[in-house]
């Protein structure tokens, strides 16, 4: 997907502008200051901390510390579209800062949770946003500002509606030397720019990063709408005056960049999307950026972008200073399968013999684990171009080779006929039987008229929760969906006639998207069987995967999720299954701790880094949609946090932000 994944199955003071300073020195490494500034805990990514006051030991005493409602479940904040909390707070210099998916943000006291101040950019609330969350804000301390400033700490907040707003950390006021009177309108400048009116096409649901004084923006865009979907483009601006330093787009529109020549037919420039919605990773010392890209619009049908599609489905590295692109690696070639890099770059160090290598870990919705030379890109272990199936569909190109890591797959890769199950015989016959009609030749099964399994599906394998990094082990443990889904392109005629009895499209069953500008629309389900309404892939449908960068081997592999409450949304499945599908990241500690919500069933768990054995977990409000932190509070406690707001859906709904800590004794 272009914007951000919708739930599985349901299926954004007074400061003067100064002259650009020089950079910064290189960021610490990650201290015991105990601090959590930026969204993968250090602007590299890595989501690993080196607290260990909890640790495998005393993690089953851990207790709830306080609860935070954020109020938004109150009728006076109704919205015309169900919100998703996926936000996780920033602890900076003594402050907790949170977002909302209307855009408020929240400073707290970390130890108590009590609030110090709030902003709320008045989000107009009657509007139909297409994925309504925000999964946190950004900070920045101005190094030239006098200590006690205005301004001179900021919170950057990107709104659902596309605003980019710089607020003062100590009050919450806007930065009113930043864009107009503290905003920046992201909506302004577009290459294919939407409607004034429509905001469900274009929004901003990650935060920026934050890179040598500057914020670099991407964005999310609603897929498989139109060709010309807004156009994906990444800017960065002034982290003081909010002034456009420069901007990127990723659908290529210099004919002297060579991968102009990657987009064959005469609509292939005006493709939108292949945009940045997920987070973007941070490498100051190096002064890069790095973007991991989406599909262009639309995704399923590519007759009317023929080529390899660069730089789509890519990792990118950018020079942040000039938005120069510096090296590239594409990870699906031609996406015709909504196989964006939804997953956030993992900027982290590997050991290669006896040299220590910087190095782009990217997990990705097909299920693999690529490792990069973070300096040039190169595969730092081997990628294989191995050949993929041909299109049946007339007009379309698929491209004849895709990439495959080398590291093991983190998910199935193929769901052979009589491998389908159910939870009974009729199930697992009717699945069966379902699944030969289907084209199915593993994966990179090109989408068709008379329907493709795709395997693994949109929402992963790896999806946009990501990976966490424990250094000291070399292990990236990533959680991963291992369900299917089915593909189906409509002739434009038949879907037409569908529309005019007016048939309506549900994730819980069969999506319908109309894909304007191509002979076809688009039919999406996910591959559930029948009666019982349980997915026909073998259980685990869910598992949480470690795998050690210096073996190269998958170190363990545990069910991840229980089916606990599903059956309120009329899900069949037998309560004594493990592993079901999730939507949000890990972290590790010190203390060699996993840290994950994430599930469907609203657990928050530990488990053992090494070994992946559940330690402890909690029962939050609703699903933990989100990827918790964890920091030292002023008592001098280690505190976990997670949002668990749920989806309003299969997660459930909630508007609580929940810290554990080991009890005061």
């Amino acid at each position: 997907m272009s914007r951000p994944i919708r739930a599985a199955f349901a299926a954004l003071a007074l400061c003067c502008a100064r002259a650009p300073s020089p950079p910064p020195p290189p960021p610490p490494t990650p201290s015991a200051d105990g601090d959590w500034p930026a969204y993968g805990h250090t602007a590299l990514g890595d989501r690993f901390s080196p607290l260990s006051q909890i640790d495998r030991e005393n993690v089953a005493r851990l207790q709830v510390a306080w609860r935070f409602h954020t109020g938004e479940l109150d009728p006076a904040f109704a919205t015309a579209r169900t919100t998703a909390l996926e936000a996780t707070p920033l602890v900076v210099e003594g402050t907790m800062y949170l977002s909302t998916p209307l855009g408020r943000v929240f400073a707290l006291d970390p130890v108590t949770g009590q609030p110090r101040w709030s902003f709320d950019p008045k989000l107009d609330r009657k509007v139909e946003y297409g994925d309504f969350n925000s999964r946190g804000v950004s900070s920045w301390r101005d190094p030239n500002a006098p200590a006690g400033a205005p301004c001179a700490a900021r919170i950057f907040d990107a709104v659902m509606d596309g605003r980019l707003i710089a607020l003062d950390a100590a009050t919450g006021a806007p930065c009113a030397g930043f864009g107009a009177a503290g905003t920046v309108n992201l909506r302004e400048g577009l290459r294919n720019a939407p409607p004034a009116e429509d905001f469900e096409n274009y929004e901003e649901t990650s935060p920026p990063a934050v890179i040598n004084g500057l914020v670099v923006v991407g964005s999310a865009v609603a897929d498989n709408n139109n060709i010309d979907a807004p156009s994906g483009v990444v800017r960065a601006f002034d982290a003081r005056t909010g002034a456009l330093r420069w901007s990127w787009d990723p659908v290529v529109q210099d004919p002297s960049d060579p991968a102009y020549q990657t987009w064959i037919g005469p609509n292939a420039h005006r493709a939108g999307a292949a945009n940045v919605w997920s987070i973007i990773a941070a490498d100051p010392e190096r002064d890069l950026v790095i973007l991991p890209t989406s599909s262009p619009s639309v995704d399923y049908f590519g007759g009317e972008r023929r080529g390899q599609n660069l730089y789509a489905n890519a990792v990118v590295a950018l020079r942040a200073s000039t938005g120069a692109r510096v090296w590239h690696f594409q990870t699906v070639h031609h996406d015709l399968w909504d196989y964006d890099n939804a997953a956030p770059p993992a900027l982290v160090t590997l050991r290669a013999g006896d040299r220590s290598v910087p190095a782009v870990l990217q997990a990705t919705k097909t299920g693999q684990l690529f490792a990069l030379d973070r300096e040039t890109g190169a595969p730092l272990i081997p990628v294989e171009e191995r050949p993929a199936p041909k299109s049946d569909v007339p007009g379309e190109e698929a491209w004849p080779t895709q990439p495959w890591s080398a590291l093991p797959p983190l998910s199935p890769q193929r769901l052979r006929p009589e491998e389908a199950w159910g939870p009974t015989e009729a199930d697992r016959a009717w699945c069966e039987k379902r699944l030969r009609a289907l084209r199915n030749e593993g994966a990179f099964t090109p989408p068709s008229e008379r329907g493709t399994l795709v395997i693994p599906s949109n929402i992963g394998g790896a999806h946009w929760g990501g990976l966490a990094y424990d250094p000291a082990r070399e292990l990236a443990v990533v959680p991963t969906n291992r369900i299917a889904a089915v593909i189906r392109l409509i002739p434009r005629a038949e879907y037409q006639a569908m529309r005019e009895r007016r048939f309506r499209g549900e994730r819980i069953g069969v999506e319908y998207a109309p894909m304007t500008g191509t002979p076809y629309a688009l039919s999406r389900e996910t591959f559930l069987g029948q009666p019982s309404g349980a997915p026909c892939t073998p259980p685990p449908f869910g598992s949480l995967v470690a795998v050690n960068l210096r073996t190269r081997a998958i170190a363990w592999s545990v069910p991840f999720g229980t089916t606990e409450g599903l059956d309120k949304v009329g899900l069949k499945v037998r309560p004594d299954l493990q592993g079901m599908i999730s939507l949000g990241g890990p972290i590790i500690t010190a203390g060699g701790l996993v840290f994950i919500g994430a599930s469907t069933d609203a657990y928050f768990r530990a488990f053992d880094v090494e070994t992946g054995k559940e330690l402890w977990k909690a029962k939050l409000p609703a699903g933990g949609k989100a990827t918790p932190m964890t920091y030292r509070g002023a008592d001098g406690r280690q505190y976990v946090v997670v949002a668990a707001g749920g989806d309003g859906k299969v997660f459930g709904k909630a508007d609580e932000v929940v810290a554990f800590a080991l009890p005061r004794d």
